[in-house]
């Protein structure tokens, strides 16, 4: 999660909105670069604890329950992400997301329309197209190919298209947008909440995706600041999580931000067995943070960000002991 410890010195923890200015707020020359989220994170987390209140208890909560969607990762065989996105309805899931990376992306839309036609419309589909991000061997999309793919998922009904065309490309995005009915997603790699500007102005985005750590700025400050301005442009923000080592830690503090709005409809939550299941992902919780029968997550109830790590998988149990 990174940020320097010394960037807390001498701070009062319930200041924790001087050091996402100083810090985190990207408008000023200094402010961006310090991958301080897992700090800001850590101060709302060291708050909620001094009040014994849950993070978006004492923010102004909305909501307890947020539905969330299933992120996959892998290029499956079609009968094989067909079983996959059953299996993930008798979960209980209600939406699922298909990441799309093949060399040709018309075979990437032969997998949506053959699960569309197996499954029918009992789960929200969403795809992403991962054109921000490079990947060696793999040929990125025009601009064309975009707005074609983008039009033939918008037939089949898909909820939203994710990273169409590198984020830079405002214009082209703005293209795509306006060219379909289904949303069009993109800002997980986004730094700071100023950088959405010219997309929103231009009409680039319909979903905002900001995620609380990825890019070093936003915190949960920064995924409210997000919300508030996104509002303002009548645009929804389903945040990015990542899938790695931290998930458990992001997924809490993300979604006791995403509590206090209004125009989230879901959050990010990867799973793809065998590898991304809690098991392996929040291995240091006792108890893993998952969905109910509805397709949502309750939001963690415990003061702070709701969790709190199992130090006997750290391997501390000793060092506990012999304090």
């Amino acid at each position: 999660m990174g940020g320097d410890p010394e960037l807390l010195r001498g701070l009062n923890p319930f200041h924790v909105g001087q050091f996402w200015s100083d810090h985190m707020g990207g408008r000023r020359a200094g402010n961006s670069g310090k991958r301080a989220a897992g700090l800001e994170i850590a101060l709302w987390d060291i708050i909620g604890k001094a009040t014994q209140q849950p993070v978006f208890q004492l923010l102004g909560a909305s909501r307890q329950k947020i539905p969330v969607y299933a992120a996959t990762s892998r290029l499956l065989e079609i009968n094989q992400h067909i079983e996959q996105v059953k299996s993930m309805i008798n979960l209980g899931f209600k939406a699922l997301k298909l990441r799309f990376h093949r060399p040709d992306p018309w075979s990437d839309v032969e997998v949506v329309e053959a699960i569309r036609n197996e499954v029918g419309d009992t789960i929200e589909l969403l795809v992403d197209a991962n054109q921000n991000n490079f990947s060696k061997g793999y040929k990125f999309w025009s601009r064309r190919i975009a707005k074609q793919v983008a039009r033939e998922l918008d037939l089949l009904n898909v909820y939203f298209l994710e990273e169409p065309l590198p984020r830079n490309d405002v214009e082209g995005l703005a293209e795509i947008s306006a060219s379909v009915d289904m949303f069009i997603a993109e800002g997980e790699h986004t730094p700071t909440v100023d950088d959405f500007k010219s997309h929103l102005l231009a009409g680039s985005y319909d979903i905002l995706q900001p995620d609380i750590t990825l890019a070093g700025n936003f915190g949960i400050i920064g995924l409210r600041k997000v919300s508030n301005v996104a509002d303002f442009f009548g645009k929804l923000v389903i945040p990015h999580v990542t899938g790695n080592g931290n998930f458990f830690i992001m997924l809490a503090a993300t979604l006791q931000a995403m509590a206090t709005v209004d125009n989230c409809p879901m959050v990010e939550f990867p799973y793809d067995p065998p590898v991304l299941i809690p098991e392996t992902m929040q291995a240091l919780l006792p108890k893993p943070i998952w969905i109910d029968a509805d397709g949502t997550i309750e939001v963690p109830n415990q003061p702070g960000i709701g969790v709190e790590i199992d130090e006997g998988q750290l391997g501390l149990g000793n060092l506990t002991k012999d304090r």
